[in-house]
């Protein structure tokens, strides 16, 4: 060893080292800009008629507690296992991950979870406004999706409530519309006993009628009216007579009291989800349906995944057709059709079609049913145009109206709220609900701060910048403390997420299907329900993925009960804002 090497390695090794703590050192006096906690809303639940906090509910589920999503669920919907099947899901047509690899699966989690609640009966906890029992009473006219919604969320605000229904057995178009495959009748029945159980009650083969009014204000203090589509409308065409009105045949479906020729060929008239149902039914009975639609097929109303299903069970769908007349030859009905062309766009942007000359053609076939809209069962149950078109005229003294989105309140010798399908500007059963869920909420403030407190309170209740409302806001819960703005996509922050493809669950073969009324998509097993979950980016709230801590230069940010950030020593680097995934924070 050479000297010099001897003289380097007897070298001290000094590491300098503080005697005192550099909290002296209060960098927060650097700072510009200041971080804050800002969850904010996610678009699936803007989109949601009902403003289900979607990102929360997946984030639960994924977390494996899956009674808690279920609450979070029913403060917003109480009929998730309904929904779950019939909803068309408008949520996953905003979801951001659909612009990163394919949307959450949500209606598929929302069917687990509701399922799962029937399996393991369970019950929702009584909101803390139960203590505050009203001593009013609530009549509602209608046990479908917007009256069941109505009774539910009154009830949770301390309301009793009556319910009548027309027909024996509850439900409205959940039961007597929409066909066994997609909705089986225990499910229903389980959802609705939940009301009950609640304190709900319902009475059958009771309907409202105009000699209900002379007794309504003596035993109720409102009348929610949610009556929705009860009579068929018209083709108006000679022969009209021989043809089959497709509501009732979807409701002796469901009896099992339809009778329908097997193996015939059969003409459905229409092109909404109600003549969507009829064909899918009919080829479960083992005829063979044509679906006739006046404009084309991508003009349809019906839901673009029940168009698609109906194509896939081998259903022949003819467009540009409308009928002319209809006759009797040999034993087999004789269609005539009018051959339609485009002409233009109407007012509201739909495809407008004229008669193509004279041209006609046409198909026989063993029988027609006919499912080109409805109308109320009665004028009466729909809002009036005027005050002195509702009845009684003889109790009304003074009126108010106020219409909303989803609902009208008519102030006259009592309170009486239109909802459902008759008032909503989209008809789904998710819709309905949001019906039934504003009726009672305005109604609620109505009775506690007056007629002129209502469009405001509700507007607080607001989910993003739409219709939504959440009631979970109108309790003043966490919810109510969220940013209304809505988290983009360019707003996540997607390095932190790997691509997943959208789990699907178990299907039943083509032939299964259309061999019975059997569900044809079962519902998530656990382990897949955890998973699809798992891929939801749970846009704009914080799930404790500790980022905003684990990058803090200054180590700023700590957690004492939940996170927060100590402004002392905080520079302003912004660093947990752009590292957090889900735009969960925002600066001031």
């Amino acid at each position: 060893m050479t000297a010099k090497q001897k003289f380097i390695e007897e070298i001290p090794l000094l590491i300098p080292r503080s005697s005192i703590t550099t909290e002296v050192n209060k960098t927060g006096a650097w700072r510009f800009v200041s971080p804050k906690y800002d969850e904010k809303t996610a678009p699936c639940s803007a989109a949601c008629p009902a403003g289900e906090d979607i990102a929360r509910i997946e984030m639960l589920a994924n977390r494996r507690m899956f009674r808690e999503a279920w609450e979070t669920v029913m403060m917003e919907n109480p009929l998730p296992a309904v929904c779950g099947r019939v909803c068309f899901h408008s949520c996953e047509q905003a979801c951001n991950r659909g612009q990163f690899d394919q949307p959450v699966a949500i209606h598929h989690l929302e069917r687990f979870l509701g399922d799962l609640a029937i399996s393991e009966n369970y019950q929702m906890p009584a909101s803390e406004r139960i203590s505050e029992k009203s001593k009013k009473r609530i009549a509602i006219a209608g046990s479908g999706p917007a009256g069941l919604s109505a009774a539910y969320f009154l009830t949770q605000l301390g309301y009793e409530c009556d319910i009548f229904e027309a027909e024996s057995e509850p439900g409205g178009v959940l039961r007597r519309g929409i066909p066994a495959y997609r909705l089986p009748e225990e499910v229903l029945k389980n959802e609705i006993a939940r009301m009950t159980d609640m304190g709900c009650r319902i009475f059958c083969n009771t309907p409202v009628t105009q000699a209900f009014f002379k007794e309504a204000k003596e035993r109720y203090h409102a009348l929610f009216m949610g009556c929705g589509y009860g009579s068929s409308l018209q083709m108006g065409i000679p022969g009209e007579q021989m043809a089959n009105d497709g509501l009732a045949f979807l409701s002796q479906c469901r009896k099992g009291k339809a009778s329908v020729c097997a193996g015939g060929t059969v003409a459905v008239i229409g092109g909404g989800n109600t003549a969507l149902d009829v064909v899918r039914s009919l080829v479960r009975m083992g005829s063979k349906p044509v679906l006739i639609y006046r404009r084309r097929r991508e003009d349809m109303p019906a839901f673009a995944e029940e168009v698609e299903a109906a194509l896939k069970e081998g259903i022949k769908i003819r467009e540009l057709l409308a009928p002319l007349r209809m006759q009797v030859h040999g034993g087999d009905i004789v269609l005539t059709l009018q051959k339609m062309k485009p002409s233009g766009f109407d007012s509201e942007g739909r495809m407008r079609v004229v008669p193509d000359g004279a041209n006609t053609v046409t198909l026989k076939v063993q029988q027609v049913f006919t499912a080109i809209g409805a109308e109320p069962g009665e004028d009466w149950y729909v809002p009036p145009k005027n005050d002195s078109s509702f009845p009684p005229p003889s109790f009304s003294t003074s009126s108010k109206r106020l219409d909303m989105s989803h609902c009208t309140l008519i102030r006259q010798y009592l309170p009486m709220i239109f909802g459902g399908d008759l008032t909503n500007p989209v008809k789904s059963v998710t819709d309905a609900i949001a019906s039934g869920k504003q009726a009672a909420m305005a109604l609620d403030i109505f009775f506690r701060d007056g007629w002129n407190a209502i469009e405001e309170k509700l507007a607080e209740c607001r989910v993003g910048n739409g219709d939504s409302l959440s009631f979970e806001m109108y309790l003043k819960g966490n919810r109510k403390k969220r940013n209304p703005h809505i988290v983009s996509f360019k707003e996540i922050n997607s390095d932190y997420f790997q691509p997943a493809d959208r789990i699907t669950p178990p299907l039943l073969c083509p032939e299964d299907c259309l061999a019975s009324f059997s569900e044809p998509e079962q519902t998530y097993l656990q382990a897949s329900a955890i998973e699809e979950s798992g891929r939801c980016f749970n846009c704009g709230i914080c799930n404790d993925c500790d980022n905003c801590r684990l990058y803090c230069p200054e180590v700023s940010v700590f957690i004492e009960n939940n996170r927060q950030i100590n402004m002392d020593y905080c520079k302003g680097c912004c660093i947990c804002v752009a590292e957090c995934p889900r735009n969960a924070m925002g600066l001031e």
